[in-house]
């Protein structure tokens, strides 16, 4: 364990930060789940939930949370799954 002030003030930091980013990528992976259950699902609202997902994979890299280029690749393939379904479904 730490025993400096600082040492001691930056653990609880850590921690803090620990927290905020575990409830952040759970709100993302279930906005993410509830995105491809609705365009499965060829649900009415789909197009709302993919772009809550979005929004949520968007903010995620903004934080810094997850690489900028890793959430390009999920808003793409995301995207992608939704217009196939709508092709699928037309």
């Amino acid at each position: 364990m730490a025993n400096h002030k600082s040492a001691l003030k930056r653990h609880r930091q850590s921690l803090e930060n620990r927290e905020r980013n575990r409830a952040t990528r759970s709100r993302m992976k279930t906005a993410i789940k509830a995105a491809v259950q609705a365009v499965e699902a060829k649900d009415a609202n789909a197009a709302a939930v993919l772009s809550t997902a979005v929004s949520v994979v968007a903010k995620s890299a903004t934080k810094g949370l997850i690489h900028k280029n890793t959430a390009a690749r999920k808003i793409s393939r995301l995207t992608k799954r939704a217009n196939a379904a709508l092709q699928a479904k037309a």
